[in-house]
């Protein structure tokens, strides 16, 4: 098996929710991420505000919800770095935002606010986020048309976008617009973005 095969092999388990495919892509690019992160946190007031963890785990989540819904196409383990590191970027950028706009003064938290050693995540997601991230894809399911829940069904049983459009009619480049439009309004709704 080349190992374009083997990628592919591996994003469809993915899409298709496969424990051991989820793990070992957290396992592999999760590290990356949280550098990525850690190299934009150059402010101290928003590192003890948040940190690289807390961006790493909404980056991974908004990505394996995408994912299973068939939002992305990737056709190379560089090409799925390259989505991870702009999404690491746009999530730090919206939550320092966010810290910003509301005009949070992040002095006032203290390390008595939670730093035990007990806090400290092991970096494997647990039986209640597991449940969580299947919930939150069935909600985002459940917003998204009856056409566009048929497209992402069609994309999750590993079919290009132009085999999309043969068997809905129209043409790939507009199924794939279609379906991403939905999941930012059904996102939206949902209140799944940042």
């Amino acid at each position: 098996m080349s190992t374009s095969d083997q990628f592919d092999d591996f994003i469809q388990r993915v899409r298709t929710g496969d424990e051991a495919a989820a793990e070992e892509l957290v396992r592999h690019y999760e590290p990356l991420i949280r550098r990525e992160v850690r190299l934009g946190l150059d402010d101290d007031r928003l590192n003890r505000a948040f940190d690289s963890l807390d961006v790493s785990q909404s980056v991974l989540g908004s990505f394996f919800v995408r994912v299973a819904i068939g939002q992305y196409d990737l056709e190379s383990p560089d090409q799925l770095v390259r989505l991870l590191v702009t999404m690491a970027r746009n999530k730090l950028a919206s939550r320092a935002r966010h810290e910003r706009s509301q005009r949070r003064d992040v002095r006032r938290s203290t390390a008595a606010d939670g730093d035990t050693l007990a806090d400290i995540p092991d970096g494997q997601p647990s039986p209640s986020e597991t449940l969580s991230r299947r919930e939150t894809l069935e909600r985002l399911r459940a917003a998204l048309t009856a056409e566009e829940r048929q497209i992402a069904e069609l994309r999750s049983q590993g079919l290009g976008w132009e085999q999309v459009a043969e068997r809905l009619g129209g043409q790939g480049q507009a199924r794939r617009m279609q379906l991403s439009r939905g999941i930012e309004r059904a996102g939206r709704a949902l209140g799944l973005d940042d």
